[in-house]
């Protein structure tokens, strides 16, 4: 049986070429690209690429819109039925335009590319590619550079316009990396061609060339991890004092063994339920650029709360909801994880998450308390999985000694949703009365669950 084709949004040209295109403009472009771009009815691109063309490419000139998701359906459209050459810088294949068409099409378009401006930068500055981090600040925040920041890490930051070297400047120095070494290289490959070089902390430079590429050599400040900035790993588990909490923080050997259990992949999306400080969300996103993250917590002085964590710990783009669940989860796009870390009583919270995972996602829920407890013990009786208790020891001061005081242990149980199996509609009956006075209790004290009951863990 033939798969249906995904419907396009826009009418595609005749043909339609898209051509990479590098600072030295058309003295660096191979006969092929030239012959296109020589034989097209319309020149699609920025002003700073059309204008590298000679007057031999006697197309249509036509700049982007913008924005230019939006307008690129209509834009095609109306030139449906010509030749058109889409100009883009370097690769249009590496964080260009190639994407946007493909997803505007519904079909891969023809690409001519260009040595990207990483090839370049990595050729001038001896370095391998593999061994770089490449991030593009190019229509995304800068503050996601904060995610891959370790010690002797080399970074490459594709900017979005001059003023992006001194913004990467200023969030090292925020994040403890003023020492690390800068290099901005600009018009790579054209006549214009130069290297600013720095430190972070020092970094003075005045705006240059908006066509630009930031080198980075991590190097971590003197005494960082010791002196006030916590060193931050590439693992889960991060240190709970790299968050910003009032008390509702899954605590650091908890959250490593939860996000264990979720088990992120690259382009999953996590309901984070009850978000507290948001750790579960922000290091679900941490783990690759790919993973998304909703955060759903009704206080709203916490969930300001997130949103600053998720921008100091690199990850910007993590949504958060302000609302109580089951209701703020009706509208969400369905998860591929889901981790409840309080509000397990809630009249059909676990129902409604259970329901919103496709086959094979990830339920994932943490409580202290008793009442949750049974639930989950229900739960597991009914669907299986792994339900386990966590308890986390830390040695404390007894006189002239040493002794363990015992954090509050965490039960823990994990489930992945089967093929072809919804699982129950209800939570089950075993349960009901408890939960139900339970939940009671929780609806009328203005008592945030688990969360707000228990400030050792959430």
């Amino acid at each position: 049986m033939t798969s249906p084709t995904a419907p396009r949004e826009a009418a595609a040209p005749s043909a339609l070429t898209v051509v990479g295109i590098g600072a030295d403009g058309w003295a660096g472009l191979p006969e092929p690209s030239r012959e296109v771009l020589r034989r097209a009815e319309v020149l699609l691109g920025g002003a700073r690429q059309l204008a590298l063309l000679p007057a031999a490419c006697a197309g249509e000139r036509v700049s982007w819109p913008s924005p230019l998701r939006t307008g690129v359906p209509g834009l095609l459209a109306a030139h449906a039925g010509r030749r058109v050459a889409v100009l883009a810088s370097g690769d249009p294949t590496f964080y260009g335009i190639a994407r946007t068409l493909r997803e505007v099409l519904g079909t891969p378009p023809r690409v001519l590319p260009h040595p990207s401006s990483v090839a370049y930068a990595c050729a001038r500055l001896g370095w391998a590619q593999e061994e770089c981090e490449i991030v593009s600040a190019v229509g995304r925040p800068t503050a996601r550079l904060a995610a891959v920041l370790h010690h002797g890490r080399r970074l490459l930051v594709l900017s979005a316009g001059a003023h992006t070297p001194g913004e990467v400047a200023a969030l090292l120095r925020e994040r403890g990396f003023g020492a690390s070494p800068m290099r901005v290289l600009e018009q790579l490959g054209g006549d214009g061609e130069r290297v600013v070089e720095g430190t972070a902390l020092h970094w003075s430079a005045p705006p240059g060339d908006p066509l630009n590429v930031v080198a980075v050599e991590c190097a971590r400040d003197p005494g960082d991890g010791t002196a006030g900035v916590p060193r931050l790993g590439a693992v889960p588990g991060l240190p709970d004092e790299a968050y910003e909490h009032d008390g509702q923080l899954t605590k650091r050997h908890v959250r490593a063994a939860t996000l264990a259990a979720l088990a992120p992949a690259p382009g999953e999306l996590l309901w984070d339920v009850g978000g507290g400080a948001g750790s579960i969300a922000v290091e679900w996103m941490r783990a690759h650029p790919a993973c998304r993250a909703v955060t759903v917590e009704r206080n709203a002085a916490r969930a300001d709360r997130i949103v600053r964590n998720a921008e100091r710990l690199g990850v910007p783009g993590l949504r958060v909801v302000t609302g109580a669940a089951p209701a703020a989860l009706a509208a969400l796009p369905a998860p591929d994880a889901v981790f409840i870390g309080g509000g397990l009583t809630a009249p059909g919270l676990l129902d409604a998450c259970w329901r919103a995972l496709p086959p094979g996602g990830r339920l994932v829920a943490n409580t202290v308390t008793l009442e949750s407890e049974a639930l989950l013990v229900d739960w597991y009786r009914r669907l299986g999985g792994e339900l386990v208790r966590l308890g986390v020891s830390h040695g404390v001061p007894v006189g002239g000694f040493t002794g363990w005081r015992q954090a509050m242990p965490v039960t823990q149980w994990a489930v992945c949703k089967p093929t072809g199996g919804e699982g129950p509609g209800a939570a089950p009956a075993a349960a009901s009365a408890d939960v139900s006075a339970a939940a009671a209790k929780d609806t009328s004290d203005g008592v945030d669950r688990v969360s707000d009951v228990v400030g050792d863990e959430r």
